[in-house]
């Protein structure tokens, strides 16, 4: 859930349902979430408030934590992390091609909302909101449930890591490799997906959605490799 909140699959501010409820939404027992919200309120991700106007609430930090997100990618095994880009790769290629058959008009007036987001959001926190979100409405666009599950939960996984900042030693051992992503050119990518979808050309969508999770998670596995070398 603490990805979730970073992503902003959760508003800032939004008050989560009653823990009873929201076990059950989830599938998980009330001590489980207890415990869950025990610890995100640790992290400082939601905040508890009493009274009658009271309950659970997100607070979504500006930035993510880069120190803990190195963490997580070290602790990623290769063979891990080439499976999870294995099923991004097919996950995005498909629901591309499906959202150009099956997107609203209002499906691709978001798609461009989000990229003219990610083109002038100004912090690392925001550059991650508006890729992760891209990604999931593409999926959502596509009208497949099940491609929308599969997609939210690999943001949630990748989606930070994708613009994780090198440590210097990583960036010289990786000898330029793993620079920083540069949120233009992401954002000029989602705008020919985006355009691709709009014409309905889903054979265009899908080979512009693939090549595009290739070159970011190409850039993902080359610093995981620079920080083991390193």
């Amino acid at each position: 859930m603490s990805q979730a909140i970073q992503l902003g699959l959760f508003v800032d501010g939004e008050q989560l349902p009653p823990e009873a409820e929201f076990a059950a939404q989830l599938g998980v027992s009330a001590m489980t979430l207890r415990e869950a919200l025990a610890t995100l309120r640790q992290q400082g991700l939601v905040e508890t408030r009493r009274g009658r106007t009271g309950g659970t609430f997100v607070r979504r930090p500006a930035s993510p934590p880069v120190t803990v997100l190195r963490e997580r990618l070290r602790g990623m095994t290769t063979s891990s992390l080439r499976d999870l880009i294995d099923e991004q790769f097919a996950v995005s290629g498909a629901a591309a091609k499906l959202a150009a058959a099956r997107a609203s008009g209002a499906d691709v007036r978001r798609l461009h909302t989000l990229v003219r987001q990610l083109s002038v959001a100004p912090s690392l926190g925001s550059r991650i909101r508006a890729d992760s979100r891209f990604h999931i409405e593409v999926a959502q666009a596509s009208q497949s449930e099940r491609l929308t599950r599969l997609e939210v939960g690999l943001q949630t996984q990748l989606g930070e890591l994708l613009w994780l900042p090198p440590e210097p030693t990583v960036a010289t051992a990786a000898a330029g490799a793993t620079k920083l992503l540069d949120h233009l050119a992401v954002s000029a990518e989602h705008a020919a997906i985006a355009d691709a979808i709009a014409a309905e050309d889903g054979d265009r969508a899908r080979m512009l959605a693939e090549g595009h999770v290739e070159r970011n998670l190409r850039r993902l596995t080359a610093l995981r490799l620079a920080m083991a070398r390193a």
